[in-house]
């Protein structure tokens, strides 16, 4: 069975800034290259990649293009537009469409202050630029209020397909079922564009290495029955996984849980093809 890993990261402080790990002091505060991850998906079962922005910046998104076009398993790029400006984003966005690998767009909303940054009349005018080139649009939000905006963002911009990286991050540590989050997921998975990431639950648990499949079943099963098996798709989150444990460790909790959950057929879906559809691999 093919399997895509839709929340890969690199990234290499002499060829971009990336602001939120300036006063880092955990592991993640060092360059992250795809060779050391290359190692890792040997031991599993994934045989393709997307690559996902660390940095809202033109630099960062150029060192992911190159690292795709010299990496076998790397299928694609979710790179970042300047979308506060709408010219400029329609002009950079004709040119990224000419690289095969661009076949995104995020922005680090959840390090803005403002919880509904992406409902500015400029950025949701980016945003249908994006739809209009059916260019999809992850989410990478960690607060009901982001879940909120999104909704909202689903209703001016109905065109547009949008990804909740990371589940929007469910009380996993509370074990709340499901309160807020889930009032919300329900809300979102009623928009047939909004599309949801299974990724990020280890970190999430916030356990270290001591999480386990227990932990995140609950909350993948409600995803899977509500946004269903054709809206689902996962991600490892390296390198920010490894707060959490190994990559190898990540798979197997996902794997445990997805096919105790789903049959054979579903699970291809969650694992591939629901991925190369939604990000046109």
């Amino acid at each position: 069975m093919e399997m895509i890993d839709t929340h890969v990261h690199v990234w290499n402080f002499e060829k971009a800034a990336y602001e939120w790990l300036k006063n880092d002091t955990s592991i993640l505060n060092r360059n992250y290259n795809i060779e050391e991850l290359q190692a890792e998906v040997e031991k599993t079962a994934i045989t393709g990649g997307v690559l996902v922005q660390a940095a809202n910046n033109f630099e960062d998104t150029n060192w992911m293009l190159q690292v795709a076009n010299a990496t076998g398993f790397i299928k694609g790029v979710v790179g970042w537009m300047p979308l506060k400006d709408p010219t400029f984003t329609a002009t950079a966005l004709k040119e990224y469409l000419g690289n095969p690998y661009f076949k995104g767009v995020r922005h680090l909303i959840h390090d803005e202050p403002d919880p509904q940054w992406l409902l500015q009349s400029t950025v949701t005018q980016s945003l249908s630029v994006l739809a209009a080139y059916d260019v999809p649009y992850d989410v990478v939000g960690v607060t009901p209020q982001h879940l909120i905006t999104t909704l909202e963002v689903a209703q001016k911009v109905p065109e547009l397909r949008l990804m909740l990286d990371h589940m929007n991050q469910p009380p996993i540590v509370t074990g709340d079922r499901f309160g807020v989050w889930g009032e919300l997921m329900k809300a979102a998975a009623s928009h047939r564009n909004i599309y949801v990431k299974i990724s990020g639950l280890g970190t999430c648990a916030k356990k270290g290495t001591a999480w386990t499949a227990d932990d995140i079943q609950p909350y993948i099963e409600f995803v899977l029955e509500h946004f269903g098996e054709n809206r689902c798709v996962t991600g490892g989150d390296w390198p920010v996984s490894l707060l959490a444990g190994s990559y190898q460790q990540t798979w197997q909790q996902y794997l445990k849980v997805l096919s105790k959950t789903l049959n054979e057929a579903a699970l291809q879906k969650v694992v591939n093809t629901n991925a190369v559809t939604f990000y046109n691999l």
